[in-house]
């Protein structure tokens, strides 16, 4: 492992194809005998630390349309917090299901899961047909894993009834030193940015885009006003900055002062404390408070000089999805992902069907929607919104953090990248960002 990490450091790429690959690399793992270790504990309870373990694992053989990637550094998601307190379900048996549909999907079931969906690195190995790819190629992946053998796939990669999310329904993820991801999951890494912040982007952004932007999501256009809740943090922050980039009206939603001055810092003018604020939009366990709803929505027409949201970026779920549908404009748009405060969601159905609003699911990205979210990030459009970054044998404690909402924007991991701030090849490009790409750091 050591040469191939020289190789990258020194720029000596054309060397990595030929040198050989380890038979084993450290991942961060689940174990299946372990899954029932939080029964009958509340979710905020459940530590990550007892369930995250860095092991030394066996490396996988790229198979046919398939890439092995020296992952120089990665990234922290919900999706990772969710397998390591085995909500709704352990992983295992996502792992169980796919390893069902092929022998070459077979690989994936095994007693331990390599977690992780974002990397950027270098590609090592290429499997039978791979031809947009070749060994030494920096790269950044998405997150769709998609087998495209059905026809429902073909117009839209999501709507594929094998499309998985790649590190959480599937095993050998980005939270390693290696990882196995198919072909068409690579896109080329942004050359003005670090290793860990190219792995920043991937899995949020994307979503962020598909949720506003993409035609299978809100169809956003200029004008808009775009109610987003967590704006600061890791799926927020990106919508954030698509609204501005697009010509739309943010109205953020927040938490804290300081996460209010990230929302400031990229350029918006419209941000609510709802911690300040004081908004408590259910009464008990039981009893959402319209009342609540109603004072929200005013506040929102007092920033925005009248208007209600035409679309609402909903991701918290169940703690906020009923002030969502009160608080759309007549017509708007409320559309939907992650769901991390419950899956379950009540919301009072008059102002939805009388007032003619729409609820739009929507589930990460297609490989065309990922490429252009990245090529935003790559033309200095978006830029990414990491605000710490951890060595690999930390990450148990960022997906701590992560799951007790103690971060914002991204938390980062190095994964073969010894040091931070390694792998820019655009200086020039960098200078003209480079506050924008730090404005998530604490000075």
């Amino acid at each position: 492992m050591q040469k191939i990490l020289d190789a990258i450091l020194s720029g000596a790429l054309e060397e990595v194809g030929r040198l050989p690959v380890p038979e084993s690399y450290r991942g961060v793992t689940l174990h299946a005998d372990e899954t029932a270790m939080f029964e009958g504990m509340e979710s905020r309870d459940k530590d990550p630390h007892r369930s995250l373990h860095l092991d030394e694992v066996a490396t996988p053989e790229p198979a046919a349309g398939e890439v092995l990637v020296a992952v120089m550094a990665s990234g922290i998601n919900h999706n990772t917090v969710w397998s390591s307190i085995f909500e709704p379900m352990p992983t295992f048996g996502f792992l169980a299901r796919y390893g069902r549909t092929s022998p070459q999907a077979s690989r994936h079931d095994l007693p331990y899961h390599v977690l992780g969906s974002d990397l950027a690195g270098v590609v090592l190995r290429c499997g039978a047909g791979v031809a947009g790819w070749r060994p030494g190629d920096e790269v950044v992946a998405h997150c769709l894993s998609v087998e495209l053998d059905h026809p429902d796939g073909h117009a839209d990669t999501m709507l594929d009834p094998e499309q998985r999310i790649w590190g959480f329904e599937t095993n050998f993820g980005g939270l390693a030193e290696l990882a196995l991801v198919k072909a068409n999951q690579l896109m080329p890494r942004p050359r003005h940015l670090s290793w860990e912040e190219s792995a920043a982007s991937g899995l949020v952004h994307s979503t962020a885009y598909r949720q506003l932007v993409s035609p299978a999501g809100a169809r956003m256009k200029q004008g808009d006003t775009v109610l987003i809740w967590g704006a600061s943090g890791g799926l927020g922050s990106y919508a954030t900055q698509l609204a501005l980039n697009g010509g739309a009206i943010p109205v953020c939603v927040v938490s804290s002062p300081w996460k209010a001055e990230i929302c400031r810092r990229m350029g918006a003018d419209l941000v609510i404390d709802r911690s300040a604020e004081g908004y408590r939009f259910w009464r008990d366990e039981h009893t959402q408070d319209p009342k609540e709803w109603r004072r929200f929505g005013a506040r929102i027409r007092e920033l925005t000089g009248g208007d209600d949201p035409d679309i609402v970026f909903e991701h918290p779920g169940r703690e906020t999805f009923g002030a969502s549908v009160y608080v759309a404009r007549r017509g708007g748009t409320i559309v939907t992902c992650a769901s991390t405060s419950g899956y379950e969601h009540t919301f009072d159905n008059r102002y939805l069907w009388m007032h003619l609003k729409r609820i739009v699911g929507s589930h990460f990205a297609n490989y065309r929607e990922a490429w252009e979210a990245n090529r935003l990030v790559a033309r200095g459009r978006i830029h990414p919104t990491l605000s710490e970054v951890v060595p690999l044998k930390d990450t148990a404690q960022a997906v701590y953090d992560v799951h007790h909402n103690r971060h914002q924007g991204k938390v980062g991991v190095l994964c073969l990248a010894p040091t931070e701030g390694l792998g820019v090849h655009d200086p020039e490009t960098r200078a003209r960002h480079e506050s924008a790409i730090n404005r998530f750091r604490k000075a």
